[in-house]
């Protein structure tokens, strides 16, 4: 986990046995908040008597930390989901040709319900991990809500979020919200210092302080400084994506500089000027909804030209 989320594990540590049935873990993308729900799960599922952190070495760990935990189930897309490795003298699985999902889909969600209304394995809880929770189709999320209107006995939903206000008024409003926020600078600074990422104060400036994303970013450094220089169409469309975030960042920067405020993103930026403002704030929440866009099966070359076609001019 990263060390400027322990104060938060420490916190949940010492009121473990009075944790909620349903936690929403959200805050910004990068920030570590998959970690911490990893680790919160570990924590629920030690049986260790300690209770001030995961032993790592009772049974209840070692087959958390070796992704077999009989009483934890995690939902994720297929997109996101880790391939495991068959046992010994197993068949290889088949080899998927459609493109992963990117949604949690309903079967995903009943497949859970059933999970946990078994009793558990050791004795203990059960642990559901939904990650990222916005990412559920509609479907999926009114199943999932249906659990969180009547959860059954000793199970514990750990929703995991970059954009809690997708998520349905009813999901939210039976979990207790636990923030995520971004690390100091320098915190930010030397973690990525330590795991070799160049040009640190550049990225993690383009990533709004969240360190997980800024190291994304530096290891992608030269296309995304393509895209920022001189955006232009895109075949790819895994850089589609890259380029919708790429100019919504521009937009924000030229908004900030037209109001005669720093550029956040470090850009770029305009002359004061309120009336272009308004035209680039337009602009990046036109974004928002292209980056969302941009996940499914487009043309790449004519969407990207369609976004940058709409770009205010300078």
């Amino acid at each position: 986990m990263h060390p400027w989320n322990e104060p938060i594990l420490q916190s949940l540590a010492e009121r473990a046995a009075t944790l909620p049935h349903a936690m929403l873990i959200h805050g910004r993308q990068g920030v570590g908040k998959l970690a911490l729900a990893e680790r919160v799960a570990q924590l629920l599922l030690c049986e260790a008597e300690s209770g001030a952190k995961p032993c790592g070495r009772c049974d209840g760990c070692r087959w958390f930390l070796a992704g077999s935990h009989p009483d934890l189930r995690r939902l994720e897309p297929e997109s996101l989901a880790k391939e495991t490795e068959p046992e010994e003298g197993e068949p290889a699985p088949a080899r998927k040709t459609a493109k992963p999902s990117t949604e949690i889909k309903i079967e995903q969600v009943r497949e859970l319900a059933g999970f946990l209304n078994l009793r558990s394995h050791r004795g203990r809880l059960r642990v559901a991990l939904v990650h990222p929770a916005e990412d559920m189709n509609p479907n999926a999320a009114n199943a999932l809500l249906k659990g969180l209107e009547e959860p059954p006995a000793d199970a514990v939903f750990l929703l995991v979020a970059h954009r809690p206000a997708q998520l349905l008024p009813t999901i939210r409003s039976r979990c207790v919200a636990l923030a995520v926020p971004v690390p100091p600078r320098p915190a930010a600074l030397d973690w990525l210092a330590e795991q070799g990422a160049r040009n640190p104060e550049r990225w993690l400036a383009y990533a709004g302080g969240a360190p997980l994303r800024a190291l994304e970013y530096a290891a992608n450094g030269e296309v995304l400084e393509r895209l920022l220089q001189r955006p232009m169409p895109v075949d790819n469309r895994d850089e589609l994506e890259a380029l919708a975030d790429a100019l919504q960042k521009i937009a924000l920067d030229r908004a900030l500089g037209a109001m005669g405020l720093p550029p956040k993103y470090q850009t770029g930026t305009i002359g004061r000027d309120p009336a272009k403002a308004r035209e680039w704030l337009a602009y990046a929440r036109s974004m928002v909804e292209r980056r969302l866009l941009s996940r499914h099966p487009l043309n790449p070359k004519l969407f990207s030209a369609e976004m940058l076609a709409n770009l205010p001019s300078k």
